[in-house]
């Protein structure tokens, strides 16, 4: 074996031997969660009035207090280490003196939480559990110990010790959360015939989760919970897949009565996509990737808390965007604000207390962002003014590109070069809605994928752009070159150079296809299909407008001063490219972020507050007036 080799397996196994580790202060971290959480629950059933009614479950509540400050003791230094090995060490005190169970359910649980604050995981489904999933599920490998109905008298419960549970029993439902109930399915209970269910999917442990918290809540209730859930748009605003998750209905009942709770518990385990909206659903796995990017740089691996965070944006920020931006812009760039320099923090190596805190701080925007992408609050003129605008925003760059391309050919003479101009933008289209059904139904496009396309696309549009609005400037400089132009012109554009107006055509139009088709998806339902319908049609015909004017004046005007307006339009164009390039990279991971500080943001000039973007399109202006400069160089002592 090479030294090389050697080197390389030894990385290797270095690299493993971490995310060995990783993974397993995370299941030490739940394990420590799932046995506060037990206690929190059953020690009611072994101490009342200060003593001692079940030994067997006394003893267990020693035993597993005992175990949580161990497991503690073995988790990765944390500046919250020292204070949660105290508490635990109290809450062993109080079950020592056989203390009151709301005082140690209390204990317990505050414990817990500060646990999962000082150690974050990941506690919540990337996607909408399926509860008929869950109920297959259940059927096949609940059943039989836990009764066909829940009641914990399955055919097989017969001499097990201690029975299995009753998911029917209420009282202890109220207490129970439903990440509780997963945790339990995922890890088993040691000393019990509760085996572990970890050889199943994520999303089929989750499904399962729901499917067994929701029986001790008749399906009767159901209907009255939706009326209650549908009446109520301050709890709909308050409750996302995250606290559904999280809560327990104890909690709820307390804000809300036990009857109502209880009924908007039974409708909502069992329809938690009431939840997450279509257009917010991304929103959850923005927080699911958040808190595994806070835990990955709490654990030193700098470069997993990277991706993670890019991924948290991309993936779960980013396709909302566009109809955050309508309902609240400024807090769409709030969030996209804080994302940025959360990466850069990151990156940075800042201290694990500033990115928690830029972690939490994003966690409320993120509550604030899905209250704005409510449904509920989505107005057929709202849906009509999204269409609208961002149509008409996202095309009319390409459209100006197009037309002036078009009027240059016809000035020339060359209108048997117009059909590659033509098949450039359409192909475009056609390649915009193929890659979203191929993203949609047979591959996977990450954000990450998508801003790479459009950052390169936009450079690339921009240096090409560069180069033709200085040759057009060159060319506009006396009348006496009108002649030579359309000469040249028709000259110069031979089957080789028309397939390059293709090329320059189809990626200033599919640059923006893909973005703006997403958005289109995002918004749409049949409660307000005519209004986006109606939206599109009315940026469509106001197109259509702005391109006939173009071609009707821009015909009238004499060559040299359409080729000098067209130039400056151009030269704005690629400054403005340039700049949403260079933020697309960034949002991608392939360019640093460095923020400027009280620097004006303007999207639709592609003006971003960072070095990098400012400095790129500096860089641009100088390069077009360098040209343009030299341009006017010979035309003053030209002889015509």
């Amino acid at each position: 074996m090479t030294t090389r080799a050697l080197a390389s397996c030894l990385l290797l196994l270095a690299n493993f031997s971490v995310v060995v580790a990783v993974r397993a202060d995370t299941a030490s971290v739940l394990t420590i969660w799932r046995l506060l959480d037990y206690m929190a629950v059953d020690y009611r059933e072994a101490v009342r009035d200060g003593a001692v009614v079940n030994a067997d479950e006394y003893a267990e509540m020693v035993e597993f207090v005992g175990s949580v400050k161990d497991r503690l003791a073995t988790l990765p230094p944390s500046g919250d280490k020292a204070n949660l090995e105290k508490r635990a060490a109290d809450l062993q005190a109080a079950i020592g003196r056989k203390e009151a169970p709301e005082l140690v359910a209390n204990q317990a649980r505050s414990l817990a939480a500060d646990l999962i604050r000082a150690y974050p995981v990941p506690l919540t489904p990337t996607a909408v559990p399926d509860v008929e999933r869950g109920r297959a599920l259940y059927a096949e490998n609940c059943a039989s110990c836990h009764g066909a109905d829940g009641n914990g008298k399955g055919v097989a419960a017969a001499g097990l010790n201690p029975p299995p549970i009753a998911f029917t029993d209420k009282e202890r439902a109220d207490e129970r959360s439903i990440f509780a109930l997963h945790q339990v399915i995922e890890q088993g209970i040691d000393g019990t015939s509760m085996a572990s269910f970890a050889h199943l999917a994520p999303q089929d442990r989750w499904a399962l989760a729901f499917y067994a918290g929701a029986l001790a809540y008749p399906a009767a209730d159901a209907g009255k919970g939706e009326q209650a859930w549908k009446a109520d748009p301050d709890l709909r605003r308050r409750t996302t897949l995250a606290s559904l998750v999280e809560d327990r209905p104890a909690t709820l009942a307390a804000r809300l009565g036990e009857t109502r709770a209880d009924e908007i518990t039974a409708y909502l385990r069992r329809n938690p996509g009431a939840v997450v909206q279509q257009t917010s659903a991304p929103l959850v796995l923005a927080r699911t990737r958040l808190g595994e990017a806070a835990a990955a740089y709490e654990k030193g691996e700098h470069r997993a808390a990277t991706d993670l965070s890019l991924s948290a944006y991309l993936d779960g920020v980013e396709p909302v965007e566009p109809l955050l931006a309508i309902h609240d812009n400024a807090l769409k760039a709030r969030i996209e604000g804080a994302m940025g320099e959360l990466r850069s923090a990151i990156k940075g190596g800042a201290a694990v207390e500033d990115v928690r805190g830029r972690v939490k701080a994003l966690d409320d925007l993120l509550s604030d962002a899905e209250a704005a992408l409510d449904p509920q609050r989505a107005t057929a003129s709202a849906s009509f003014f999204g269409a609208f605008t961002v149509l008409l925003r996202e095309a009319l760059e390409a459209l100006l590109i197009v037309v002036v391309m078009l009027t240059i050919l016809r000035k020339a003479e060359r209108r048997d070069v117009e059909a590659y101009v033509h098949g450039g933008w359409i192909a475009a289209l056609v390649a915009g809605a193929l890659t979203w059904a191929m993203a949609t139904y047979l591959i996977s496009i990450s954000g990450a994928d998508r801003e790479l396309t459009e950052g390169l696309g936009s450079l690339v549009a921009a240096i090409v752009l560069l180069w033709v609005g200085i040759w057009m400037h060159g060319k506009s400089q006396a009348d006496a070159w009108q002649r030579y132009i359309r000469e040249k012109l028709g000259h110069a554009l031979s089957r080789k150079s028309a397939w390059g107006l293709f090329g320059l055509a189809f990626v200033v139009v599919y640059r923006e296809a893909f973005e703006t088709i997403l958005f289109y998806v995002a918004i749409w339902n049949e409660e307000n299909a005519g209004a986006v319908l109606a939206g599109a049609g009315a940026a469509v015909a106001v197109l259509a407008v702005i391109a006939w004017a173009l071609m009707r004046y821009g015909r009238a005007l004499p060559v040299g001063k359409f080729l000098a307006y067209s130039s400056i339009l151009i030269a704005v164009l690629c400054v403005v490219l340039m700049g949403k390039g260079v933020s697309a990279l960034q949002e991608a991971g392939w360019l640093p972020v460095n923020p400027l500080a009280g620097f004006l943001r303007v999207e639709v000039l592609g003006l971003y507050p960072t070095v990098q973007g400012i400095a790129a399109q500096a860089a641009m202006a100088a390069l077009l007036l360098i040209g343009f400069w030299y341009n006017r160089r010979p035309a003053r002592g030209h002889p015509g």
